[in-house]
């Protein structure tokens, strides 16, 4: 056997053992292979061992009452007459309404809040303006800010539809009451005063009307 031959065993021989080892590394491919399966089909399934319940505690209303007490079960039946009813924006309107309203009382401007207030209580803020006007006590306030704001009652009255919703606010604002002299008889400007109050807003809920009318006041 001259060299030449022996020479192309020895290189046939190689390359036979390349092929071999090639294919124990990258498998077979002969054309009809599955594709390869996406990453997430190999992910590790995840035992869950806790179920979804359907239907559970409305957080809108159980972070404001007591789940399963007569207010919560108004609430929701606010909710089933008007979808979109939801108690925090009424709290945040709520928190707004009460600087309003106690600030145009506080300086005699009725006016402007009129339509945010039932016909009982108009009639009493009007009394209480007048008497302060004939003793001839004007009144200086100033709003500081929110202190605390607390859902304390809600009632729904199915066959008529009206809700009423009553809310503690504690509040903080600086009054003066001056005298027809200009004295002070009542209060410091540099004194903030805390002011304790429950409303009661009221509103038909389905209404076209988005607004809540003040119906009670007290502390």
């Amino acid at each position: 056997m001259n060299g030449s031959l022996i020479q192309l065993l020895v290189l046939a021989g190689i390359a036979i053992f390349l092929i071999l080892k090639l294919r124990s590394v990258l498998g077979t491919r002969d054309g009809f292979e599955k594709p390869p399966v996406p990453l997430e089909d190999v992910k590790p399934r995840v035992r869950r061992d806790f179920e979804v319940i359907e239907g559970g505690p409305d957080r809108d209303i159980t972070d404001h009452v007591p789940e399963g007490s007569d207010s919560a079960r108004a609430l929701a039946e606010m909710k089933r007459a008007e979808p979109s009813f939801v108690v925090r924006p009424f709290l945040e309107g709520a928190r707004g309404a009460y600087e309003m309203i106690l600030m145009a009382f506080e300086k005699g401007e009725l006016d402007r809040i009129r339509p945010f207030l039932s016909d009982d209580v108009e009639a009493s803020f009007a009394e209480a303006i007048a008497q302060r006007e004939a003793e001839g006590l004007t009144v200086e306030a100033s709003f500081v800010g929110m202190k605390e704001l607390e859902l304390q009652e809600a009632t729904f009255d199915k066959a008529s539809g009206f809700a009423e919703i009553s809310v503690r606010f504690v509040g903080e604002q600086t009054y003066v009451v001056r005298n027809k002299a200009g004295e002070i008889v009542e209060g410091s400007p540099r004194e903030i005063k805390k002011s304790r109050d429950i409303w009661t807003f009221a509103r038909k809920m389905g209404s076209d009307d988005p607004n809540w009318q003040l119906v009670a006041t007290g502390d």
